[in-house]
């Protein structure tokens, strides 16, 4: 299992939403596993097409991931992995 951590924006959202070891092979995989725990949070993640989406970083033991259309980054046991909403503003 990885340990998912999230940054503090997500949580305006997603107010339940906390560090967890979730399972999965692949970031997609993680991330489908992780919408069963919180319904919306893959739609808010990922557009209709399944890529990431502009706002949103993902980190894998702290480089960030290289396929953000079909999220296929190979994960492993124990790896941290931070899903992180940029934010912007003026």
């Amino acid at each position: 299992m990885q340990t998912v951590q999230f940054t503090a924006a997500l949580k305006r959202f997603f107010p339940d939403i906390r560090e967890q070891q979730v399972e999965g092979q692949t970031v997609a995989e993680v991330l489908q596993n992780l919408e069963q725990r919180y319904p919306g949070l893959k739609s808010y993640l990922v557009d209709e097409r399944g890529e990431l989406r502009k706002h949103i970083n993902i980190f894998v033991d702290g480089s960030l991931i290289t396929d953000r259309y079909a999220l296929s980054d190979h994960v492993t046991d124990g790896q941290d992995i931070l899903i992180f909403q940029a934010l912007s503003g003026g």
